[in-house]
């Protein structure tokens, strides 16, 4: 039987693991600050349902512009990677990419178009063409270096097309697990290598051993499906940046850390809750679309059987065979 943890459960279990990983003998200062950290945390663990904030630097395979989510990982103790970086024999990309994050570069970007120093705009061009090019969000450069950087058996997560993914090395080969809906039958696909920028890895079970998915057909539908589902989800994260539907100016002053993370957790459950119907609805729809002409839905059998039934009525008239077969025929539901 399949164990189901629910992400409430997670959120529950996350919350706990960091009020009890507190440091026991530190100083004041170290206190205060650990507690800050722990307080800006839980503020923003619910957004683990959605997606968080990180924001890539080009530089180092562990260089991420600092934002609050990155505190998550930081008190999980937990290795966060990407491997989108310059190669350094490049000058003039890494001189129009500099020590600029993504968000920086982009503006970077727009900026230099836009200006009436050649210069720039060249270095512009070349900065657009470079992401562009590595629109993978993964270099061969940034692949060595995760393989040389990752310890051996470290289970860590891997940053990549705004997905986090858990990530590990065996025997000097990096892998990712494997978690897109397609794989929900496979019970023996675990993991994917991950030796080239184009995604097209070996997949393995849990001992890294080669094993290929039985029905590839169902496992490529179910991929699909994730890509659906992971564009609703982005398009959701669009919509809540947009307009953030929590009344802060309701919001009392002097409510105490706890209040407020319940109250931010009870805001995204609704979000939840109304992004998952949302899913649902698609997928009626979807299916609804791909239903093959004489056919009939479950919801619409028994439709069709009154059909046949009347078709049936003026032929009562009609040779002995003819009623034998229709007698026999069957309506697929």
């Amino acid at each position: 039987m399949m164990e189901i943890i629910t992400a409430e459960q997670l959120m529950e279990y996350l919350g706990d693991y960091i009020l009890d990983a507190k440091p026991k003998e530190i100083s004041e200062i170290q206190r205060l600050n650990y507690e800050q950290n722990m307080s800006d945390a839980m503020a923003i663990l619910h957004k683990l349902q959605t997606g968080l904030d990180v924001n890539v630097k080009f530089t180092g395979v562990r260089v991420f512009e600092y934002t609050p989510e990155c505190i998550v990982f930081d008190l999980l103790d937990i290795p966060l990677y990407h491997g989108w970086l310059v190669d350094p024999q490049i000058a003039d990309i890494v001189k129009a990419v500099g020590n600029c994050s993504y968000n920086q570069l982009v503006e970077k970007i727009i900026c230099c178009k836009q200006s009436d120093n050649r210069e720039l705009v060249d270095e512009g061009i070349v900065a657009e063409q470079f992401l562009n090019n590595t629109a993978t969000q993964l270099t061969y450069h940034g692949l060595c270096e995760l393989t040389s950087t990752v310890q051996e058996g470290e289970l860590c997560v891997f940053f990549r097309n705004n997905h986090f993914s858990t990530m590990t090395k065996h025997k000097g080969q990096l892998y990712l697990l494997v978690t897109d809906q397609g794989f929900l039958t496979e019970e023996k696909v675990v993991w994917e290598s991950l030796h080239n920028v184009d995604g097209d890895g070996n997949f393995c079970d849990s001992e890294f051993h080669l094993r290929p998915p039985s029905d590839p057909e169902t496992v490529y539908r179910g991929q699909q499906d994730q890509i659906d589902q992971d564009y609703l989800m982005a398009l959701s994260l669009q919509q809540e940046q947009q307009s953030q539907d929590i009344p802060w100016e309701q919001i009392p002053e002097g409510i105490s850390d706890l209040e407020l993370a319940k109250k931010l957790q009870e805001e995204e459950d609704r979000q939840a809750s109304q992004f998952y119907q949302e899913q649902e609805q698609a997928a009626v729809a979807a299916a609804a679309q791909l239903q093959v002409p004489g056919a009939a839905s479950p919801t619409t059998g028994r439709q069709s059987v009154g059909s046949e039934r009347k078709r049936k009525e003026p032929r009562e008239k009609e040779k002995e065979k003819e009623k034998e077969k229709e007698k026999n025929s069957c309506v697929i539901l």
